[in-house]
């Protein structure tokens, strides 16, 4: 999907089309700029209706933001000023001062999110969800799907797409996942891009090494250091040199896939590995002198991370927390439990165990919760039915002492 947050927000406010608009910073109240706007012209009733009517200049400029928090995503007039998903908006602040910011609706998100892959599924029903705004489509049994090499599928794609959501999307079409990803992202917005194996050499070889997803930036600065720059430069490699640099494993990817090479499938379902909800605070907080923010941030986690697992049907083991410091160091706990849970009192009490294994000396910048070694719940009753009895003496003895501990926040 094109730009998809700030997509969705310029349905709700058609008169920031065109403008450079920021999505990030915080989560939207439903009626912050309509109380603003009843606050500064009392003499009109504004009603939700009237959003479309909220003049541009009243909107809030990233040039007045503080804090620390990173841009979602950016319209396509935004990003010409370098501002894109990720940065910190302070800094991007600094190249385009005059951006709209909004703060992320993700109820709305959801809601779009689950209507362009119910709009995709009655089109080409081999699907792999990617996340929110991202999918795969394998579409070689669907009928007239290969006429003009996929170009007229991904067009029909294209115009469902915007008849049921009025957003546009890009479309990469390639013989496998891997050259398809990179196709996606040729000719944003509302483009399509097909690449065949005889268009490696002159569509994929020129591009920059990142552009293959999963080699990150350390990767990316290794392979800088050893005069590799160039998807074709690292195809020209030997197996044996990058195994030699890389290891045997990342170096055999990174053979395969500068060569084109990836026999991945189109995965219709798969299950989570785990959940997590975190945050990144305005300001650095401190464990004891923030402890009442800290205390109610820590519980909003937990039980966003709760109504997730109940909402997906799922129940986990292992509970964990994760702390990123105000020196940018980052720490990690977790602990396994006997029996599943999507309770977020549960989640809580044990996470908060894990926040006595971890210094906090130091000003936090950031706080996660999260739940792993997931089951669904029908996987989690049969387990519980087929034991022979339920907690063990020791595992209740040891959810009894959690239950009974002062709480860190």
């Amino acid at each position: 999907m094109d730009a998809f947050f700030a997509s969705v927000e310029l349905l709700r406010y058609p008169q920031l089309k065109g403008l450079p608009v920021v999505i990030g910073g915080g989560r939207r109240r439903e009626d912050d700029l309509l109380e603003r706007l009843r606050l500064a012209q009392p003499e009109r009733e504004w009603a939700a209706g009237d959003l479309a009517a909220i003049p541009v200049d009243f909107f809030p400029r990233l040039k007045d933001y503080t804090g620390r928090g990173v841009i979602t995503t950016a319209t396509y007039a935004a990003r010409q000023f370098g501002v894109g998903s990720a940065m910190g908006l302070m800094k991007a602040a600094r190249l385009c001062p005059q951006a709209i910011l909004l703060p992320v609706d993700f109820e709305e998100i959801r809601k779009y999110s689950r209507l362009f892959k119910s709009t995709i599924r009655e089109i080409a029903p081999l699907m792999e969800d990617r996340g929110v705004d991202e999918v795969y489509i394998d579409f070689t049994e669907v009928p007239g799907g290969q006429r003009s090499g996929g170009r007229s599928l991904a067009r029909l794609i294209q115009k469902a797409i915007l008849d049921a959501t009025g957003l546009t999307c890009s479309v990469g079409v390639a013989p496998n996942k891997l050259i398809a990803k990179m196709a996606s992202e040729f000719n944003k917005p509302n483009g399509i891009s097909i690449v065949l194996e005889e268009d490696l050499q002159s569509s994929i070889w020129p591009l920059a090494c990142r552009k293959i997803n999963g080699i990150g930036p350390k990767a990316d600065a290794k392979l800088q250091s050893l005069g590799i720059e160039t998807i074709g430069q690292l195809a020209a490699k030997e197996l044996p040199w990058l195994i030699e640099h890389f290891g045997r494993k990342t170096g055999a990817w990174m053979h395969e896939a500068s060569h084109g090479h990836d026999d991945r499938p189109v995965v219709l379902e798969s299950e989570p590995v785990s959940m997590s909800r975190e945050t990144t605070f305005e300001r650095d907080l401190h464990a004891v002198r923030d402890r009442a923010e800290l205390g109610a941030i820590f519980t909003r986690l937990c039980e966003q991370v709760a109504a997730d697992l109940q909402r997906k049907g799922y129940v986990g083991k292992t509970i964990g927390i994760k702390l990123r410091y105000d020196n940018f160091k980052t720490a990690t706990r977790d602990q396994t439990v006997e029996q599943f849970t999507a309770d977020a009192r549960t989640i809580r009490q044990i996470a908060g165990q894990c926040l006595k294994r971890v210094p906090l000396d130091k000003r936090l910048r950031l706080l996660g919760v999260r739940v792993g070694t997931l089951a669904s719940l029908d996987e989690a009753v049969d387990s519980a039915s087929n034991s022979s009895s339920g907690l063990t003496n020791k595992a209740q003895e040891a959810m009894d002492s959690i239950a009974k501990t002062e709480q860190l926040f």
